[in-house]
């Protein structure tokens, strides 16, 4: 048995997607979290060996709840769900640690594989998802800028982007004042940017935040 937790910050996809695992005799829904911060406390409540992620949500998100929970629960396989519209690469998601990226277009019969394969430790791309990849590589589209920057540049900015000042981003992710200016210096440096503004309007242009 496939023990998984739903994470969404809308009720209806969390309960939609519940009902449709429902009649599945090797996978089961055993919790469902609003937040990411709900989730963490979950997971340390109970083990599961599949989180379905959604992207954005109020609070920490999709993202930093990922790191967290990869770096807690390393045995927990993490599956990442976005609309299909969203610009966030894969690929900043895979580096912290989840197996598998889809979008919450594709079928039941599409959502079970994928649960399935990252249940073996194997990585997954919904088929729209690789599709858009494959033509992005074909047509040479520029990569988002901020694939470039590490997993740990890649919070600070999400956070610097969303508002956060350094000592809130200093607490949230337990560093120092002057290591998160340092990040924070090079992220500027990297995304070509002087100011958190700039950084927001980039953020907002390829998809690391959506405004609320």
């Amino acid at each position: 048995m496939i023990h998984v937790m739903v994470v969404d910050d809308l009720t209806l996809v969390r309960q939609g997607i519940a009902r449709l695992l429902a009649d599945k005799s090797d996978i089961k829904v055993t919790a469902e979290g609003a937040s990411g911060e709900e989730a963490l406390t979950l997971v340390k409540e109970k083990n599961f060996d599949v989180i379905l992620m959604d992207v954005h949500m109020p609070g920490i998100g999709g993202l930093e709840a990922s790191r967290r929970i990869a770096h807690s629960k390393p045995k927990t396989k993490l599956l990442i769900l976005t609309v299909p519209e969203a610009d966030l690469s894969p690929f900043q998601f895979l580096q912290l640690g989840a197996l598998g990226y889809v979008t919450k277009n594709i079928s039941v019969e599409e959502l079970i594989t994928a649960i399935h394969t990252v249940h073996k430790g194997q990585r997954y791309l919904s088929t729209d998802i690789a599709q858009s990849f494959a033509l992005q590589q074909l047509k040479a589209f520029k990569k988002s800028p901020f694939e470039q920057l590490t997993s740990r540049e890649l919070q600070v900015a999400s956070l610097l982007a969303q508002g956060e000042k350094t000592h809130a981003i200093a607490e949230r992710l337990c560093l120092g004042t002057k290591t998160v200016h340092t990040y924070r210096y090079r992220i500027f440096e990297k995304m070509d940017v002087n100011s958190d503004v700039k950084l927001t309007h980039k953020a907002l242009a390829h998809g690391l935040i959506q405004l609320s």
